[in-house]
């Protein structure tokens, strides 16, 4: 189910009031923050341009939805000191389970960007939490709660994996520090953190049907407030809860009384976070037993509120000099490996790695030779190896790779661009490749294979796609030609994707001008 997307640039606006109100009504959020990339090493943390809640309106367990309203929140428009209060309340309650995908380095520089508006101390904690990979880890038979280990799955792969979907990546670096933004930029933004709603959904409803972790939905969740001492510590389940609905009076008394807190009088806005955060509705008997069972923390080390920098001395021109050997290396300046002069046969030959395998078939559109890893997670080795042997080009934005000592500057070019259609430009720019209308869809876009010479019939596609490929049954009526590729069999057609995709490409590439 899409959710509702909300712009909230401003405190007087409705988007607000019922950010305000949505989140007095949910117990699952996802969160998620961007800001502007960093190229270089700094002093200080990265500003944080947005911030992304999606708020699950009402429990959600199989096939029934319920209502999901994404806020993109413009943290360079609205005052931070007028949302702190109110973000640090959603943050710690008790009654909303927060999710998020590797959310610390997101919590260290919201922190940061606010502390730099005088919202001191910023953001220490979010709790109850639960991390989007141990949710995955658990649903692939692993293990919940452990610590993450450092070579996890990306949110794309996971939402491939269990919702059925494509997360394009490819705006995540974008700048967005920049106004206003794309409506891309806001789909993008918005569908990075309803997914995790979607994810835990399925979470939610795995655990249910095992029956291993819920409460019975008889048990009384409030009723035994009024039991005796013994009963109470007899039965666990009634403590927590009589703890948790007491939490917020508790702290509300300490504050008072305990000089650590600061003694001074509370704002109006203050007063309202803190009554809307306690008026919030108390998690359903499900939610409230995967947060006993499952539940996390996020909690922020006096360590990590600075930025780790480089030791001084030789370490750091050690550094230096990698950094310069990247410069050089990043600016193409000799003839590619298929160069006449160097022995090559004329035709461009690229080696796409996983960071920019999305331009291998964009090549393949316009005619170039565009290959992928023999693997799909190769070692740095690996990719040299096989750019030397076919005499490719090798295509990335991994800077490191760009830092082996065996590398050979005329095989080997960082990408800078980040979408691709611009990648694309750049590399037909950058080696002075020859595009024409003709050459347009003459490659196999799923292998880089090239067609037969002689396009087939009807009857000759349908006796070759049997038991490999379905042709919808209209085609046959159309007496469209056929043609196969030789390497992987795979069938393609002229009709309306083809010169969809011919005039796209026609419009990127700039052939009519």
């Amino acid at each position: 189910m899409d959710p509702e997307i909300h712009w909230v640039a401003s405190i007087d606006s409705p988007e607000f009031t019922l950010l305000t109100q949505s989140l007095t009504q949910s117990s699952l959020i996802g969160l998620d923050a961007e800001w502007k990339p960093i190229r270089t090493q700094q002093s200080s943390f990265p500003t944080v341009s947005l911030l992304q809640l999606a708020c699950q309106l009402g429990p959600r367990l199989g096939p029934d939805s319920a209502k999901s309203l994404v806020f993109l929140l413009d943290l360079s428009a609205i005052p931070l000191s007028s949302i702190y209060e109110l973000l640090r309340d959603v943050f710690v309650s008790p009654d909303v389970l927060k999710l998020g995908f590797r959310f610390k380095q997101d919590l260290i520089y919201l922190s940061s960007t606010f502390c730099s508006q005088g919202c001191d101390p910023g953001f220490d904690r979010v709790e109850p939490f639960l991390d989007i990979t141990s949710i995955y880890n658990y649903l692939q038979h692993k293990s919940l709660g452990r610590r993450i280990p450092k070579e996890t799955k990306s949110l794309a792969s996971i939402c491939k994996e269990l919702l059925g979907i494509s997360l394009s990546k490819e705006l995540q670096c974008s700048d967005w520090s920049h106004r206003p933004l794309t409506e891309e930029q806001k789909t993008y933004a918005a569908t990075d953190a309803h997914c995790l709603l979607e994810i835990f959904n399925i979470f939610h409803f795995k655990v249910a049907e095992k029956g291993n972790s819920f409460c019975s939905a008889t048990e009384q969740r409030f009723s035994n407030v009024d039991c005796g001492l013994k009963q109470i510590l007899e039965n666990p389940d009634i403590c927590h809860k009589l703890l948790r609905s007491k939490f917020f009076d508790a702290v509300d008394i300490v504050r008072a009384t305990t000089s650590e807190f600061p003694q001074r009088k509370a704002t109006l806005e203050e007063v309202v976070s803190w009554s809307s955060c306690r008026n919030t509705i108390p998690m359903d008997d499900s939610l409230f037993s995967i947060v006993r069972k499952y539940g996390e923390r996020i909690l922020l080390k006096e360590s990590d509120r600075k930025p780790k920098t480089k030791k001084k001395g030789k370490k750091q021109s050690s550094a230096v000099c990698k950094e310069k050997q990247i410069e050089i290396f990043d600016e193409w300046c000799s003839p590619p490996p298929w160069d006449l002069t160097l022995g090559g046969d004329g035709c461009p030959k690229f080696l796409c790695d996983v960071m920019v395998e999305g331009l291998a078939k964009h090549l393949r559109c316009v005619g170039i030779d565009a290959a992928i890893p023999y693997s799909k997670k190769p070692e740095s080795r690996e990719l040299i190896d096989q750019a030397r042997k076919e005499n490719r080009v090798l295509l990335t934005r991994d800077s490191k790779l760009l830092r082996h000592e065996y590398l050979i500057k005329n095989q080997i070019y960082r990408v800078k661009n980040l979408l691709k259609n611009e990648q694309l430009l750049e590399v037909i720019e950058t080696f002075q490749l020859k595009i024409c209308e003709d050459q347009l869809m003459s490659r196999c876009t799923k292998c880089n294979g090239r067609f037969i010479q002689k396009p087939l019939t009807a009857e000759e596609a349908s006796e070759a796609a049997k038991g490999f490929q379905v042709i919808p049954n209209c085609l046959f009526d159309s007496n469209l030609e056929f043609w196969q590729c030789m390497d992987c069999n795979q069938l393609y057609w002229e009709g309306t994707q083809y010169h969809n995709a011919v005039q796209k490409f026609i419009n990127v590439c700039k052939l009519n001008e």
